[in-house]
């Protein structure tokens, strides 16, 4: 997994007042949870910009005031009207300590389906999984090639080496749909299979 050097400093003082005036100073208030006692705080926010706005997920390289720690984040609170990062909660990771982390989805391959004309959709964006640190993906790459249409590949089917995928087996991670153009294409050539398919696929929605 990529990692990501973010550098802060302890906090003076915690509560509301001192958050605020942290955050009107352009600083990020933060907790790193996993220790025997959490440490309290702070980053200035532009320095955090990448880690948040991005659907990668990295490991952190945490240093606060000289004190060094390897995290990964594990809340992040934002302003409901200015939508701007208000606080952020890491999580010490341990290299022999297995953790759960988010990890995005992406896919690879021209999908069977596809070729016929039906729609590649995507259930789930992100996956739950729990690895040790140095076995966590970047990213769950999976190959839709040989998908057809109508056709649902489920959490079950994805096998990771030394990664546990926590999603329930039975969630369809990628569908081919069957679109209208596809239905009429198979009608028009007396195929009924594409019909059978999208009969199937909607039982199982």
């Amino acid at each position: 997994m990529k990692t990501y050097d973010v550098n802060g400093k302890l906090r003076e003082a915690t509560g509301k007042k001192d958050s605020k005036k942290l955050r009107s100073e352009n600083n990020v208030p933060c907790v790193l949870y996993g220790l025997e006692n959490p440490i309290h705080f702070y980053v200035p926010k532009n320095d955090l910009l990448k880690l948040i706005f991005t659907p990668s997920v990295y490991l952190i390289n945490l240093d606060i005031d000289g004190d060094k720690h390897q995290a990964i984040m594990q809340d992040l609170q934002f302003d409901p009207v200015t939508d701007e990062v208000i606080h952020i909660d890491f999580l010490k990771v341990y290299d022999d300590k297995l953790v759960k982390v988010d990890i995005p989805v992406v896919t690879k391959g021209f999908a069977k389906g596809i070729r016929k004309g039906g729609k590649l959709q995507v259930e789930m964006r992100r996956l739950k999984i729990l690895a040790l640190p140095k076995d966590l993906p970047d990213v769950i790459t999976i190959d839709v090639s040989d998908i057809d249409i109508g056709q649902s590949l489920r959490v079950g089917d994805i096998d990771l080496e030394n990664v546990t995928i926590l999603n329930h087996k039975s969630v369809p991670v990628i569908r081919i749909m069957v679109t209208r153009a596809a239905r009429a294409a198979s009608q028009s050539s007396g195929d009924t299979h594409a019909d059978e398919d999208s009969s199937e696929n909607s039982k199982e929605e």
